[in-house]
């Protein structure tokens, strides 16, 4: 008979880290298979933007840009009042509220022009056998953040 042989040190490490490396669970695992191209799984949503029309995708886009296009003036005009050393404070507030004093009679004009559609003429019908005509003007008020309208006639 043979005699058992001696355990080598190195080759009883390498025994226990391989044992050790497949007890442990893993941490991550890719299935590489192919998917079906029909099934009942749903969607799962991507990182990034959600999804969205492409329509609503263009318009995102385009407020993106249009805000970030406003950073470099606003930048310049920041460092122009800081190399200057001198900001005159009645200047600003008449360059910030330039917008709202152009933009106030238009929209005062525009008000106008809305309610001017309204206004209403003479209404000719013409029926052909008896006819009944009831009219209810109903006034309702609404008020609140929250409100409930409920209309009775």
């Amino acid at each position: 008979m043979n005699a058992p042989q001696p355990l080598d040190h190195d080759h009883a490490a390498q025994l226990i880290a391989a044992v050790e490396e497949a007890l442990t669970p893993p941490t991550s695992y890719r299935d590489t298979s192919l998917l079906p191209a029909v099934g009942d799984t749903p969607p799962i949503p991507q990182p990034g933007r959600p999804p969205m029309s492409q329509k609503a995708t263009d318009a995102s886009v385009l407020m993106l840009t249009a805000g970030l296009a406003t950073v470099p003036p606003g930048l310049i005009a920041i460092g122009v009042l800081i190399a200057s050393d001198y900001a005159d404070p009645t200047v600003i507030g008449m360059f910030c509220a330039a917008p709202a004093v152009i933009a106030l009679p238009i929209l005062a004009v525009a008000r106008l022009l809305r309610g001017a559609q309204g206004i209403g003429g003479e209404h000719h019908h013409h029926y052909n056998g008896p006819v009944s005509q009831q009219h209810h003007t109903v006034s309702t008020q609404t008020r609140g953040l929250v409100a409930k309208t409920i209309n009775k006639s």
